[in-house]
């Protein structure tokens, strides 16, 4: 057990562990809840805030750990978001199994070259880390531009986008409840999957920080007896405990949605997300060299 935040070069061999674990392929979900069980990591090192971002620590140094793999030809994802390991990685994987210190000092060899690759780039953009950025970083800027105009929405503004986008994503009977002693209950809709309908009761909190497990079952604690299934949406973070106690044995499921998924939802749905495209012009010499 560590007492603190592993580091990008450490969560490397891990994250092809994991990988390699789950069968060849995981979430980034997966693959953070996994490595934290597998270098035994309290909540509290899984807790620490990355400056003032929605990330964590760990998770943005495993997102490090990631591009540096996919980088090596370890580990690639598709655009979903699911990592897989390579060929490669499943060498380097067997081999750390009877020489880890040997692999991982060609993975730090690796990362070495990664680095300078973009001294140059550093030095134009100084505030910027000075590795470039990873598959998580590209979208930081817009996503916590808009993070914080959800923030800065009033409660009941926030509660009618939420509504909004559970329509767009198939709700019926979307409705705002939100009062006083309804016992955190900012809502109600039905799902229809196939021939089957739930009733939801959801939660829609504009936190900056984490959401920790007491929140989660308070919310199931109002929600027992009035509807199927939980939804908890958050401008904010949930702690590893809070995702535990989500799923706990024995207990109606909560899904959770923080603010990541949450700017990711209303990118998709084009909710206050406008996605432009560049035109790129690219000329052809084969076609006049055919004429």
């Amino acid at each position: 057990m560590t007492d603190r935040v592993p580091t990008r070069e450490e969560l490397c061999l891990p994250t092809l562990r994991v990988l390699q674990q789950r069968g060849g392929s995981a979430s980034i979900r997966e693959i953070s809840d996994d490595m934290a069980v597998l270098l035994e990591l309290p909540d509290a090192v899984r807790e620490v805030a990355h400056g003032d971002g929605p990330q964590s620590e760990f998770d943005y140094q495993a997102a490090w750990a990631r591009t540096f793999l996919k980088h090596m030809d370890a580990a690639t994802n598709s655009s979903r978001g699911v990592w897989s390991i390579t060929e490669h990685g499943r060498d380097l994987t067997a081999e750390a199994d009877t020489a880890e210190a040997v692999v991982q000092g060609r993975i730090l060899e690796h990362i070495r070259s990664y680095q300078k690759s973009f001294t140059r780039r550093a030095k134009n953009a100084p505030a910027a880390d000075s590795l470039g950025s990873t598959e998580d970083d590209a979208d930081t800027e817009w996503t916590n531009e808009l993070l914080g105009a959800l923030r800065e929405m009033p409660p009941d503004a926030f509660e009618r986008l939420c509504q909004r986008l559970l329509r767009e994503k198939g709700f019926t009977k979307v409705e705002v409840t939100g009062r006083p002693g309804d016992g955190g209950i900012d809502g109600i809709g039905v799902l229809r999957v196939n021939l089957i309908s739930f009733q939801i009761v959801f939660q829609c909190k504009r936190y900056a920080d984490l959401v920790g497990s007491r929140a989660i079952r308070d919310f199931r604690g109002s929600m027992v007896g009035r509807a199927d299934k939980g939804l908890f949406m958050t401008t904010g973070r949930f702690s590893p405990s809070a995702q535990q106690e989500a799923v706990r044995d024995g207990a109606p499921a909560i899904d959770l949605i923080d603010g990541n998924e949450l700017c990711g939802l209303l990118k998709e749905l084009d909710l206050g997300v406008r996605t432009e495209t560049a035109e790129r012009v690219i000329v052809e010499a084969s076609f006049f060299e055919s004429i």
